[in-house]
């Protein structure tokens, strides 16, 4: 495909619009693990997980037909997806609105990112490279626009979530979806979902939806079993201070 020619826009443009649409499930996943840092990581976390996640997507990108031929791929990484949808709220929300100590490294947050991200990528890799038709060029030139897009979602995001942290759980809901999406575009449970040109569509959605109730009920179920055990600590902390000899009664 020659540069610059109508084709060539053509197929930018069809970039463009993949990484628009599909980037956003990207900062999602980069806001909510830097949501849970001290406010002078979060922003290196933002910037530095963009560029572990587009290294992640460049190599997965140059393998791309490699990638076609793995059979389950799309199943294993929705089903991963599905946990890291979970952790990210079970991990940084104990019901009283203070984050776990473990969630609060620099490292962790790195790694939630880069592993979601891969399993993420799968799609927009796909995309991708179907829209750039080979062209090389048009490969880098969608992971350099993807950059801005998830740096300047994740930065938005994250700034909602921390104004509004109910968003933590539309975030783990649309995550949740990405992961159902994914298990039902497996091409070995075709016979069980169909294909993409001829799904069986009302089976696909009650899946993605009970991937979102999967993850928010049970994310819900740890956050409260959290809160529930922080007060009886309280409550046995306090006991143990009244029998203290000495103590004012």
């Amino acid at each position: 495909m020659e540069m610059f020619s109508t084709p060539w826009w053509s197929a930018l443009l069809a970039i463009v619009l993949i990484d628009l649409v599909l980037a956003g499930d990207n900062a999602i996943v980069i806001a909510l693990a830097a949501r849970a840092l001290p406010a002078h990581l979060q922003k290196k976390a933002i910037i530095w997980g963009t560029v572990g996640a587009v290294i992640v997507r460049s190599l997965m990108t140059i393998g791309v037909v490699w990638l076609l031929r793995i059979p389950g791929l799309m199943l294993v990484g929705g089903t991963g997806l599905l946990w890291i949808a979970y952790k990210l709220i079970a991990s940084h929300d104990d019901g009283s609105g203070e984050h776990h100590e473990r969630a609060t490294t620099f490292w962790g947050a790195m790694k939630t990112i880069v592993v979601a991200d891969a399993l993420m990528g799968i799609d927009n890799v796909l995309g991708v490279a179907g829209a750039a038709h080979g062209a090389f060029d048009l490969v880098v030139f969608g992971l350099l626009i993807s950059i801005p897009i998830v740096v300047f979602g994740s930065t938005l995001v994250l700034k909602l979530v921390d104004r509004f942290p109910a968003i933590m759980y539309i975030g783990a809901a649309v995550l949740a979806y990405t992961a159902g999406k994914m298990i039902v575009d497996e091409p070995l449970l075709a016979g069980l979902f169909g294909t993409k040109e001829a799904p069986q569509t009302l089976l696909r959605w009650a899946v993605e939806i009970a991937a979102i109730v999967l993850v928010l009920g049970c994310a819900w179920l740890a956050v409260r079993r959290a809160r529930n055990a922080a007060r009886r600590q309280d409550a046995k902390a306090a006991r143990a201070a009244d029998q203290k000899p000495g103590h004012a009664t």
